[in-house]
């Protein structure tokens, strides 16, 4: 193998590690929380938010390989570390640096959006290291990642973050249900965890629907939305609670993450209008056509 080719190998395995196609919907996160701020259109700030997000969502995916070094070596062993495709050291280097430049790209537009991405580096850090193995603790503390990740977007307006703090409560259920869910990707997971994922994804779109209380949120606007959001996670999730199986699960897992953008869609349509709500959605199949690629799960 030459230098070129065994760069490009390295390379790869490295972008798998971050994980591209769920970056794509950390992106939709920071729109629909934009969307939410009721900011006056400003694209530099947005760009800084979505430069934050890839290196906060990057890193963190990338030390969860770190950490889950020896566990991949028994269980999955085609991954980019256990697999001698990128280095331990590497993957430590390349987390931090991404960590790194989404706290100092999120300080471009405000010290709360910066307290904001360095609180999401810390709680993504925490679940790497600790969280994911505890049954409670871990949904939670995932949950409260993603939660951040959308008021990240909201900070674009940092009074709006303090009107609007409990929009991160909608992703924090949401991907409490996923992870709860996750845990039986590799060995068969308990009904009961299928069957407590399952009413968490209908207390969140429960929740979505709730949010047209609010004056400035047009819940109409967003049911279209929502209707696709129900059908593409309420469906596979309940396949996985009638047969808990690995392969059920990780298709259930899959569309539930992708689906992320989707729920994002919904809330930054009943916020911005119909045409915002399609551009979010746009995302989806970038991020789907991405999965192809590069592993999900």
């Amino acid at each position: 193998m030459n230098t070129v080719t065994f760069n490009l190998h390295r390379f790869w395995a490295y972008l798998q590690l971050m994980r591209p196609a769920n970056i794509i919907t950390a992106w939709a996160d920071i729109l629909a929380g934009f969307a939410a701020s009721q900011s006056q259109v400003n694209l530099l700030p947005l760009a800084w938010l979505l430069l934050a997000t890839t290196g906060l969502y990057g890193g963190g995916i990338v030390f969860n390989d770190v950490f889950d070094a020896e566990l991949d070596a028994q269980e999955r062993p085609e991954r980019p570390i256990p697999s001698g495709r990128a280095s331990r050291w590497g993957a430590i280097l390349l987390g931090g640096l991404l960590l790194g430049v989404g706290i100092m790209a999120a300080a471009q537009v405000s010290w709360l959006s910066a307290s904001l991405a360095f609180a999401i580096a810390t709680t993504a850090l925490l679940y790497d290291a600790l969280g994911k193995h505890h049954p409670i603790f871990g949904p939670i503390n995932m949950g409260v990642c993603r939660g951040g990740n959308l008021l990240l977007g909201v900070s674009v307006s940092s009074t709006m973050v303090g009107e609007y703090w409990f929009l991160a409560l909608i992703p924090m259920v949401y991907i409490a249900a996923i992870t709860t869910l996750s845990r039986g990707e590799v060995h068969v997971s308990k009904q009961s965890n299928g069957l407590i994922a399952l009413l968490l994804i209908v207390a969140v779109i429960a929740g979505l629907l709730g949010l047209g209380v609010l004056a400035n949120y047009q819940v109409f606007t967003a049911l279209p939305f929502l209707i696709l959001l129900a059908i593409r996670v309420l469906l596979p999730f309940m396949q996985a609670v009638r047969q808990p199986t690995p392969e059920k699960i990780r298709i259930a897992v899959k569309a539930g993450v992708l689906s992320l953008i989707v729920l994002d869609t919904a809330v930054a349509a009943g916020f911005a209008g119909l045409s915002y709500g399609l551009l979010v959605l746009i995302l989806l199949p970038i991020s789907m056509l991405l999965a192809q690629i590069f592993a999900v799960t």
